[in-house]
């Protein structure tokens, strides 16, 4: 297991990348009281039940950003070992939810069926360690990928809408490249230059950087 980690003031946050695709599971938690919150527990759950342990994470639910198996593959299976509930993504995003068992089959990975315990839509918030997160449905890599932003801390938890020096796939046959610009231009870039988010895959960012130096988006 290689887990990474950073702090911003009282949240802390620990990526433990999971799955063939290496996606960042997050475990982010609020550092004094230990209730925290698992996002996208993709697979390898093993990897991820060992890390919340060594940290000593009280986890009150399961976040999903969208989804895709690496993402949600492991969801349904985390719920009942730990017994909390599913928050999103946007419920447009059923179909990839309830056919998981069968893209995980494809890629080697195996998966159940997942429906959440409480689909997210555009301005509502979940709460993650005491800490308040605005929702952010951005389309365009899945219908229903939703971004959680918290505002105090200047923190987003991206999902696979944008990374450092690139963007979500949308070469899917659902994939809208459209809308997923028209979502980090309206949307995320608005939010400030100092905002850092953890995304998907790979390292994590901040909007700035993304603003001056992103190759996918319109100058």
């Amino acid at each position: 297991m290689t887990t990474s980690s950073t702090e911003t003031k009282s949240l802390k946050a620990a990526i433990v990348p999971v799955t063939p695709f290496q996606q960042n599971c997050t475990l982010l938690w609020d550092e004094v009281t230990k209730a925290g919150v698992v996002v996208d527990p993709g697979g390898d759950l093993d990897d991820v039940q060992k890390a919340i342990g060594e940290l000593g994470i009280k986890v009150e639910k399961i976040v999903l950003t969208h989804g895709h198996i690496d993402h949600a593959g492991g969801a349904a299976e985390l719920k009942e070992a730990l017994g909390v509930a599913i928050e999103g993504p946007q419920a447009a995003d059923r179909f990839l939810l309830d056919n998981l068992a069968k893209q995980g089959a494809a890629y080697g990975i195996p998966a159940q069926p997942v429906t959440p315990d409480r689909w997210l839509e555009e301005g509502d918030t979940v709460s993650i360690g005491g800490h308040t997160f605005e929702v952010l449905h951005c389309p365009g890599h899945s219908p229903g990928s939703v971004v959680l932003v918290n505002r105090p801390h200047r923190l987003i938890l991206m999902g696979d809408v944008l990374f450092r020096g690139s963007i979500g796939r949308t070469d899917f046959p659902y994939g809208d490249h459209e809308a997923l610009i028209n979502a980090i231009t309206t949307k995320l870039l608005p939010l400030g230059d100092d905002f850092t988010f953890i995304c998907g895959h790979g390292p994590v960012s901040t909007i700035g950087a993304e603003r001056q130096g992103n190759p996918f988006l319109p100058r």
